[in-house]
């Protein structure tokens, strides 16, 4: 057994919890693509765009109303969000019309925006419990 890995099995017997054998992260190519869809939405105008069309589906127009924004703001994040693959766009005679490329793409917007809104419950309200086990935060 290698010495870092025995280390790591005894630092983790020492803790009483047992050490997960096989595990492992995703792989290269999966975790790099997942980080340049997180790159790409982790903007505050493009997330906006992306909440916007989480909803339904809108022309450039629409959102540049939306948003108060001027049309190249706009159409410079489509652009990005569209090559990372996170919307998808179609031609009605002048207008294009984006929309959300998937229900991958729904549900991640959707949950992201969940979370980060529990930061901001007032303080009367308690948090939910988080469903994936013990917080590892300080209290």
């Amino acid at each position: 057994m290698h010495d870092a890995i025995r280390k790591i099995d005894e630092a983790c017997t020492d803790h009483g919890h047992p050490v997960s054998p096989g595990l492992q992260p995703p792989p290269p190519g999966v975790l790099s693509l997942a980080a340049a869809l997180l790159n790409a939405a982790g903007d505050e105008g493009r997330l906006a765009i992306l909440a916007l069309l989480a909803e339904r589906e809108l022309c450039v127009t629409e959102i540049t109303g939306i948003l108060r924004e001027n049309m190249s703001t706009i159409s410079q994040r489509l652009r990005l969000l569209r090559s990372a693959g996170l919307v998808m766009r179609r031609r009605s005679g002048k207008h294009l019309y984006y929309s959300v490329r998937d229900e991958h793409v729904r549900t991640l917007v959707a949950t992201t925006l969940e979370h980060a809104s529990e930061d901001f419950r007032p303080s009367s309200q308690p948090k939910p419990e988080h469903r994936h086990g013990p917080s590892t935060s300080p209290p």
